[in-house]
């Protein structure tokens, strides 16, 4: 099956250095969008992430699969609407996925990878977590109600795609009907930042709206500050991969009760039981 993102790759590196030169010659700007140790990790956990997709895919497409053959019901892709039912329910798909990457933190300790970076550059966007096996569970419902494999596999590879280019400051506002309906580099700066205001906004994919239908949606309104609340410090492809979940083996280690573990797994990053005392990091104020 011919796999879009594979092929992408290298007008991904060429745009990549394309914006990396603008940068350079570009004596306006404020900070340098690009740090060459930064860059190099993010090129890093990308390659990363294709190896890892080599076997991956394999799986995903086997319980796809499965799931689709065992379903009465089937979409009749010969026509447009069900492509349009599926550009719809594949982004809403994503949507919940990346809602629950953010609010589940046994899931943020893959997904954590990607906001890594203290810079926002297209580099950002090939910065892929090396983990991504919980997320079959949110495309599975695609192929139950009749989409194809093929089809679902394809509109995944579309949606990242069109993703690599939310990843820049160069792209400042689009008109606003586009501003209204599809995710934008403006609405995407927001998801990545660190700014208290803007923590865990603009989910989307392709798509705004799910953002603006289920209360996630904020507009950027102010400069923003990339990484994490408490950033890594290393551009070790290794530990920006795995510092996460070390900090949650710790974390569940420190506690014998299973409720306080289990707290600890499944609720929003950043929680501890009422018992122990937080160190809140600070955060830039909006």
């Amino acid at each position: 099956m011919f796999d879009l993102v594979r092929a992408a790759i290298p007008f991904f590196f060429a745009l990549v250095l394309i914006e990396a030169i603008a940068y350079h010659f570009d004596r306006d700007e404020v900070e340098p969008g690009y740090e060459p140790k930064d860059t190099a990790t993010s090129l890093s956990m990308g390659l990363g992430n294709v190896v890892i997709n080599l076997f991956w895919k394999l799986v995903l497409v086997a319980a796809l699969a499965a799931v689709y053959s065992a379903s009465p019901l089937r979409m009749p892709m010969d026509d447009v609407w069900p492509w349009v039912a599926l550009f719809m329910s594949e982004d809403f798909c994503f949507y919940w996925w990346h809602r629950t990457a953010h609010e589940v933190r046994v899931i943020w300790a893959s997904h954590v990878i990607h906001h890594s970076s203290e810079h926002f550059n297209l580099s950002t966007a090939l910065r892929q977590e090396w983990m991504p096996m919980y997320t079959l569970p949110f495309w599975i419902p695609l192929a139950i109600v009749g989409f194809p494999p093929y089809a679902i596999i394809l509109m995944q590879a579309i949606s990242l795609v069109f993703q690599f280019g939310l990843h820049t400051e160069k792209i400042r506002k689009l008109p606003a009907p586009i501003e209204y309906v599809f995710n934008t580099p403006s609405h995407h700066r927001v998801h990545h930042g660190a700014n208290t205001g803007y923590l865990d906004r603009n989910y989307g994919g392709m798509l705004i709206i799910w953002d603006r239908l289920f209360g996630s949606y904020r507009e950027e309104d102010a400069r923003v500050v990339y990484g994490l609340t408490k950033n890594v410090d290393s551009f070790n492809p290794l530990r920006v991969a795995t510092h996460e979940w070390a900090d949650l083996i710790t974390d569940v280690r420190s506690t014998k009760r299973w409720r306080t573990k289990l707290g600890y797994l499944f609720h929003k990053p950043g929680w501890a039981p009422a018992e122990v005392e937080q160190t809140k990091p600070k955060v830039p104020a909006l």
